[in-house]
């Protein structure tokens, strides 16, 4: 069973930086493993990647030494089952809005005592070369639950989401959260940094890490000074696409063009 090393880090409140992925294709992953990543979220939520493609994309973040989770398009075991038999750390939930999503993941990410995860000595298990009984304690320690609040109903609820023991940590989305609030994509609006605020402060309350998806370097800065320390820095198209007009635009300013 492989140690999940994003776990160990968040523990000693080290900084951790992650990036959703959205290109079904191990490459990408190992780029991002390389350029010192510490782990990644595989999307399932708004990518269209087959199951096949996560075992693939797994296995590429095992190899460069990142924490695969998951981002699953629903709370629903057959789907949660599968991300985790692949080999998959943990899962992301996304719109995230009653304790009920939560605790219903939880009994389909998690072996007895605390779920009732179907028994299966796949990958995950090095296909059955250890006992069973021994991987069943280790693979409930490994995996991580982390849900996302991404609309105003979410943080009013956020104080008895936040309050299962198995949530690992919470992921704010800003984007969907100021379309419910009536500003779609004014992810800076007040009523939307209100709303940030007010998660932050009840995820402190219940002890629960806090993850930004941070939008730029001083909207990190002004995390950072608040004690956050886990930061998604966005998906890969957007990164790849905003590097390929960065450069394109350097070298034709370099050469006169306006």
């Amino acid at each position: 069973m492989r140690i999940n090393t994003l776990k160990e880090k968040i523990a000693r409140k080290e900084p951790v930086y992650g990036l959703f992925v959205s290109i079904p294709h191990p490459v990408i992953i190992e780029m991002i493993g390389h350029a010192e990543y510490d782990f990644v979220i595989i999307d399932l939520e708004h990518a269209a990647t087959s199951m096949e493609s996560v075992e693939e994309l797994i296995r590429a973040a095992e190899l460069a030494g990142l924490t695969p989770l998951v981002r699953i398009s629903k709370v629903e075991r057959a789907e949660i089952l599968k991300v985790l038999d692949c080999g998959a750390q943990g899962i992301v939930i996304p719109h995230v809005e009653r304790l009920e999503q939560v605790e219903e993941a939880v009994r389909h990410a998690y072996y007895h005592p605390v779920g009732m995860r179907s028994l299966n000595s796949g990958r995950p298990g090095v296909f059955g070369k250890y006992p069973l009984t021994g991987y069943i304690g280790e693979a409930n320690e490994q995996v991580m639950i982390v849900p996302m609040i991404e609309s105003a109903e979410g943080v009013r609820q956020s104080a008895e989401i936040l309050s299962h023991p198995q949530v690992s940590f919470v992921l704010e989305g800003a984007a969907d959260l100021s379309q419910s609030l009536g500003v779609p994509w004014q992810t800076e609006h007040p009523d939307v940094r209100q709303a940030l605020d007010e998660l932050y402060i009840t995820a402190k309350q219940c002890e629960v890490p806090y993850a930004t998806v941070a939008r730029g370097v001083e909207d990190m800065t002004l995390w950072a000074e608040r004690g956050v320390h886990i930061y998604v820095l966005g998906d890969d198209r957007n990164t790849a696409f905003r590097a390929y007009i960065q450069k394109r635009n350097d070298y034709r300013n370099a050469g006169g063009q306006i």
